[in-house]
């Protein structure tokens, strides 16, 4: 079972660091992402992709069976879908191709080349996050971001956002193409806490909006936040985090907006849990 948010400023250890996802977290890029989907699951046959799409058992949810079932017949997405807008290329990815890692980099190398035509415009998410990220600073917690997106376009976005009054703000910086392996592996958040002098440790939480987010954090060691933003409901979020064998990896704690962050942050603060923990 999940925790609320008020159980979960109880139970977490205060941040010494955020790192913060980039799209659907902080900054807006749907209509170009969706764009670049659009042009990649059509070159999935010439790409030599359709025999990488997972079987329909394989699938952790019924909704991405359908959604592998729907691509394979019509190489894509579901209007319903791309209506919605709820759902990253990262994790689009990771529910067509599951753990084959080679399926995935082909993807994603297409992906960015279709994303080079469509890329350039960013706004913040809600619109007030230069707000929260200057508090972060007066809470004395160091920020970071790591983001899937190749260095490339995450350069140009984060110089635009806000007219480049976040660039200062942040002390490190990862891209897709800065690591080995993308999200859901953890090597872009070990990166990231590496750059910073950091080892990974319940302090250093990373807020995300996508399962792949999660997993990342979880695998790495960290606080894992995830950024209900697009406003999924509890039956859904127990769904894509049962807490199964097969699917282990659950958050520490949801947040639908940065008013509630910000709230779970002072929270945390006020409790005054610390690491390490003191021994009883």
């Amino acid at each position: 079972m999940l925790r609320e948010l008020d159980e979960a400023a109880r139970a977490l250890v205060a941040p010494r660091v955020v790192l913060f996802d980039w799209h659907a977290t902080l900054v807006d890029t749907l209509d170009a992402m969706y764009h670049a989907v659009d042009d990649v699951l059509p070159q999935l046959p010439e790409l030599g992709l359709m025999d990488a799409l997972i079987s329909h058992e394989a699938a952790k949810t019924p909704e991405d069976a359908r959604l592998v079932a729907y691509v394979r017949e019509y190489q894509q997405l579901h209007p319903k879908i791309k209506a919605e807008r709820r759902i990253s290329r990262t994790d689009i990815f990771e529910v067509l191709f599951g753990d084959d890692e080679d399926a995935k980099h082909a993807a994603h190398d297409a992906f960015n080349a279709a994303y080079r035509n469509h890329y350039g415009e960013v706004q913040p998410l809600e619109g007030g996050e230069l707000d929260l990220l200057i508090e972060m600073h007066a809470f004395e917690v160091r920020l970071g971001i790591l983001t899937n997106r190749d260095r490339e376009f995450f350069e140009r976005e984060f110089a635009l956002v806000d007219d480049g009054a976040w660039l200062d703000l942040f002390e490190t910086t990862v891209c897709g193409d800065d690591s080995g392996r993308r999200k859901p592996n953890p090597d872009p958040i070990l990166k990231a806490l590496a750059n910073l002098g950091e080892k990974p440790a319940p302090n250093c939480w990373y807020v995300g909006d996508s399962t792949t987010d999660v997993i990342a954090a979880k695998r790495a060691g960290i606080t894992s936040v995830f950024f209900n933003g697009t406003g999924w409901d509890h039956a859904w979020i127990n769904k894509i985090f049962p807490g199964t064998a097969a699917h282990p990896y659950q958050p520490d704690a949801i947040v639908d907006d940065f008013t509630e962050f910000k709230w779970l942050v002072e929270e945390c603060l006020e409790v005054g849990h610390d690491w390490p923990l003191p021994t009883q």
